[in-house]
This record gives C-alpha cells, structure tokens and sequence, in this order.
C-alpha cells in the first residue's frame, strides 16, 4: 500500500488543544494538509482566527474555538462544536499545557498544582470525553498526547513538569489498556527541545547552545521533526499502536535516560 493512502486522514475529525502556537498549531496544520477537519482549541482565540485563515488559504478545513482547557463546561462546549459542524471527533491531540522554571524548594503549591492540572489533569479529562463520545458514536479513533523527554529523565528547576509528563507516559498506557479492544487508540509523542513561545528566550539565549551539545544531533528540534510520529499515530498507519510513546529527541533520552 502506497504511504499517501495509509497516511490520509480524510473524513476524519481532529481536535488539537493548545493550538494557537508552537507544536500544537504545526500538529493542527499537519492534520489538516493531510484531510482531517480539525478544530483548533486554545484560549487566544485571535491566534486561532489566524491559524484558521492559514489553513483555509492552503485548502484545508478548520474551526476555532475558544476555550481553557481546565473549564469543564468549555471542553463540553468544545466537543459539541466540533459535533455541530464537522461530525464526532475521531482523532483527539492533547496538546495544552505550560512549562515551569522554579527550583523544587521555591516551588509554591499553587504553582505545583497548576502545572500538574494543566499537564496531567487535562490529558485525562479531554481524553475521557473524547473517548466517550467516540465510543457513543461507534467511532474508532485515536488520542495523541504531548508528553516529553522529561518524562524519561530529570533536569533541575522542571520537577512540576517532569513529574507531569511522566504521569501522561503512564495516563497513555493506562487509557490504551481499557479502550483498545473497544476500538480506540491512546499513543503519545514524546519531544526532546523544541523552540517554542513558552521556551524561547531560554533556549535562544547561551543557555541553549549549552544544552544543544548535550544532544546527540546537536541541535533542538525544527519545524516538521514531529510531522511523521503525529501522522503515525493518527491514521491507518498505525492501526496496531497503543499504548506506545514515540520519543522525537535527536537522542536526548540516550543520555539522560
């Protein structure tokens, strides 16, 4: 069978949180080049808009919604759009979530527990409703969630994060053991360093040409490295995949793993 066939996505319905920037708005463009009707979530509905206008200008199919993706009643809202203009969701991106640069001992509650319900907490609720509406529909589909090279290793001043991500590695195992035999996928990517807005005076500064030699390939990631995992897991190529974590880190892991 040919790649182009494999990898289509059309007739799909795709939902990508935290769309409005970085990994989740490239997700959302992929999604789209390649068929998919995709709803972009976040709560910048002005970036949404440009997204949206983005897409539709390279002939593809988007819908901006604005939403937190800690409200429940928005992530409600969210499905119900979706529903209403496009059909069920059948490829579900957890992508939302925020980083943290506080050392452990100055870490805050607050701050804990924000960065744990933004990373971790979200992933599970977005995917319970997903699921349920997938399954209500008798549609098979699949969940792809962001989790991280943090995930496998520990650095100083990202113990929040960390700690988060590693939870999705395991939420993934955990959804895809209860959900595969009723037809829905659970998979996750897992990114070395990508420069993105919430990243990008840290990494563009000395500290990141520091950290690049620590990558095997000696640089971060660039636009498209994460093209081909999120194409894997969301289409009928990897129609016998659950469960799994697609690590993307020019060999990172290796070293801190």
């Amino acid at each position: 069978m040919k790649a182009a066939t494999i990898f289509d996505l059309t007739g799909t319905v795709a939902l990508v949180t935290g769309a409005s920037s970085g990994l989740g708005a490239r997700f959302a463009q992929v999604l789209a080049a390649n068929g998919a009707k995709v709803a972009l979530v976040a709560r910048r509905k002005d970036r949404l808009d440009a997204l949206c206008g983005r897409i539709e200008k390279a002939g593809g199919t988007a819908m901006a919604i604005e939403a937190d993706v800690l409200d429940r009643a928005a992530m409600l809202r969210a499905f119900d759009e979706t529903h209403q203009a496009f059909g069920t969701v059948s490829i579900l991106v957890n992508n939302a979530g925020a980083a943290q640069g506080v050392r452990a001992l100055d870490m805050t509650e607050e701050e804990w527990r924000r960065i744990l319900s933004l990373d971790l907490d979200s992933v599970f609720f977005w995917s319970q409703e997903g699921a349920r509406r997938m399954l209500a529909a008798g549609v098979k589909g699949s969940i792809v969630n962001t989790a991280s090279v943090l995930a496998f290793g520990a650095a100083k001043g990202v113990t929040a994060y960390a700690v988060a991500k590693a939870g999705v590695v395991q939420l993934t195992k955990a959804l895809a053991l209860e959900l595969a035999f009723k037809g829905v996928r659970v998979n996750a990517i897992a990114p070395g360093w990508f420069v993105t807005d919430i990243n990008r005076a840290f990494l563009e500064g000395d500290k990141g040409e520091e950290m690049k030699r620590s990558i095997p390939m000696g640089r971060f990631g660039a636009e498209g490295d994460l093209d081909g995992a999120l194409l894997l897991l969301a289409s009928k190529a990897g129609a016998y995949m659950t469960g799994a974590t697609i690590i993307a880190d020019g060999g990172q892991v290796v070293r801190i793993g």
